[in-house]
């Protein structure tokens, strides 16, 4: 999972595979825009279902999403993104998984990239050093998937987070 700093307006790329222990890439880490894609934020405003989690290997291999649960906890999970304060929640409730519950403050750049940062109830957002970037995929008016990058044996691989519209 790409996991960014947010550091007085800079960001520095950080990666994080499956492990909370992560390495500083701010050397080699390409620019992140800080120009908005409006369009898109304003596609995705509203209430989502996280509906599938997809991976090669996902038999075998287990993917902690978002340092928090593992990645099939995720499925089921419902999402609110308010496009003109760019915050919203989070809601993870499968069955056989811990509950959680959170708000987070989002962005889409001209990139193609959602920037997002996990807020912990509390605390204010501009308190938060750290976020996560994902592509942003196949938006529709009914659905749309966030794509981020893992490191499995040295190899690149893509985790696909799908989404539906619950409204």
């Amino acid at each position: 999972m790409k996991k960014i700093l947010f550091i007085c307006m800079i960001a520095t790329m950080v990666f994080a595979c499956k492990s909370a222990s992560s390495t500083t890439a701010s050397t080699e880490a390409p620019t992140l825009s800080t120009k908005l894609d409006k369009s898109t934020q304003v596609a995705l405003k509203g209430n989502w279902i996280l509906t599938n989690v997809s991976y090669p290997g996902s038999d075998y291999i287990k993917v902690t999403s978002f340092d928090l649960a593992d990645s099939k906890c995720f499925i089921g999970s419902t999402w609110n993104f308010i496009s003109n304060n760019n915050k919203g929640t989070m809601t993870l409730n499968a069955p056989s998984c811990t509950a959680f519950t959170s708000p987070i403050v989002w962005s889409i750049n001209n990139q193609g990239l959602l920037v997002l940062k996990i807020v912990n109830p509390g605390t204010k957002s501009k308190n938060v050093k750290e976020g996560y970037l994902l592509k942003v995929a196949g938006v529709t008016d009914n659905s749309f998937e966030l794509i981020d990058n893992i490191n499995v044996g040295g190899q690149t691989k893509d985790v696909t987070y799908q989404f539906q519209r619950a409204n």
